[in-house]
């Protein structure tokens, strides 16, 4: 098997995403019970990202012993993966103020939308040009929703630092992070590009950043807000009983 049998890039980014997103997913479901009830949601969601993940790298790295990943092996990851991580968002915001229905459904249908029209361009199903303006249209309108929308006043309004601190690295790789697939897309798409594994190695090492370290800074920030939160009634009942 080319897997273990030569020192090959490609299959060592789709055992060190594999391991890493195994170990993310434990440590997530790990931390449902270390952070107050209000993040349960949010963190569980990211562990269910980082799972389907995990699933998309191991059937990647078995046809790469082929020779060849067929794109579908990565866009059957990020059309479930992606809306958990957005929706994971929204629940983050609705920890720090309360969200409308309305805006869940809209991320929702954008984020899966974003990763499909991609795949339909890519893999020739609809015109390339047209898919990657659709494509990118839905991942701009997140982008504003995350910067500009309620989430971002919900967020900006709250007492707890730990939650604006958190809620900013995670927009950023929302932003930087999420800006690689955008990109594989137009190089495929636009340039002719025939992927001989460095296209996939660029997925694999952007999900280190996308999906791992994505839900261990809700993890993290979760876990703060909930000692925040704690302590803040400890001190409300030490004010009560003095």
């Amino acid at each position: 098997m080319m897997v273990f049998e030569s020192a090959d890039l490609t299959a060592a980014s789709f055992s060190a995403a594999l391991f890493g997103l195994v170990a993310t997913s434990i440590l997530l479901l790990l931390g449902t019970a270390w952070v107050g009830q209000r993040w349960k949601v949010t963190v569980t969601l990211c562990a269910c990202a980082a799972v389907v993940g995990a699933g998309a790298m191991f059937e990647g790295r078995e046809a790469w012993t082929t020779g060849s990943v067929p794109i579908l092996y990565h866009y059957a990851g990020w059309i479930i993966s992606m809306p958990l991580q957005v929706l994971a968002l929204y629940f983050f915001a609705n920890a720090a103020g309360r969200q409308r229905i309305g805006l869940f459904w809209r991320l929702v249908v954008a984020a899966v939308l974003m990763v499909f029209v991609r795949y339909l361009g890519e893999a020739q199903l609809m015109h390339a040009a047209l898919a990657f303006l659709i494509g990118l249209a839905f991942w701009l309108y997140i982008l504003g929703e995350l910067f500009f929308g309620r989430m971002d006043t919900a967020v900006r309004e709250s007492d707890h630092d730990a939650i604006r601190r958190g809620y900013f690295w995670l927009r950023l790789i929302v932003m930087v992070g999420w800006a690689i697939y955008p990109l594989g897309n137009f190089i495929m798409s636009f340039g002719s590009f025939i992927d001989g594994g460095g296209i996939s190695v660029t997925y694999n090492v952007a999900d280190f950043l996308n999906r791992m370290t994505f839900g261990v800074a809700v993890l993290a920030t979760a876990i703060m807000a909930t000692r925040h939160s704690q302590a803040q009634a400890a001190g409300d009942n030490e004010e009560q009983r003095s």
